[in-house]
């Protein structure tokens, strides 16, 4: 069965992409380790589950490259300071802001949909609540326009 979209896209291999990516992050947070390692560490394991290898590095080396303008951007819609939050809900709200900020050939309802699926799937158990306040706020700021559009704005 073909699951690919019309532009090429294979959704099932971005989840898995962004599991795997959620997994590499809190690792690499954790570790302290060079993302570089932590992406080749986790590459081999990501092709064997026919995932999106491509924009798994992607994920994990934007997030590594833009942490600082990232946890900056994040900061105002937090209610804690950002070492307070959680590993695992940082590394999906850090994949989710690079997603909105940098990714914006993907849907905002996507990267929160997602966001929010990985967290239920390895965080705490109200955790997914909490990064779904803080991305939809996000977004309607990152992304006022598709934000209003999907509204009815």
């Amino acid at each position: 069965m073909n699951r690919r979209r019309p532009d090429g896209i294979d959704p099932v291999a971005r989840s898995r992409a962004r599991r795997r990516a959620l997994q590499a992050v809190y690792a690499w947070q954790m570790s302290g380790s060079d993302a570089r390692q932590v992406v080749a560490q986790f590459a081999h394991e990501q092709a064997r589950e026919v995932a999106d290898l491509a924009y798994f590095e992607d994920l994990v080396h934007g997030v590594d490259k833009h942490r600082d303008d990232l946890d900056r951007a994040l900061k105002p819609f937090l209610d804690r300071e950002i070492d307070q939050v959680d590993a695992i809900e940082l590394a999906a709200l850090r994949i989710a802001a690079y997603e909105l900020r940098h990714r914006l050939d993907v849907p905002y309802r996507v990267v929160i949909n997602e966001a929010i699926e990985t967290v239920k799937r390895f965080g705490a158990e109200h955790g997914h609540t909490y990064v779904n306040g803080v991305l939809d706020h996000a977004a309607a700021e990152w992304r006022a326009t598709e934000v209003g559009a999907a509204r009815g704005r």
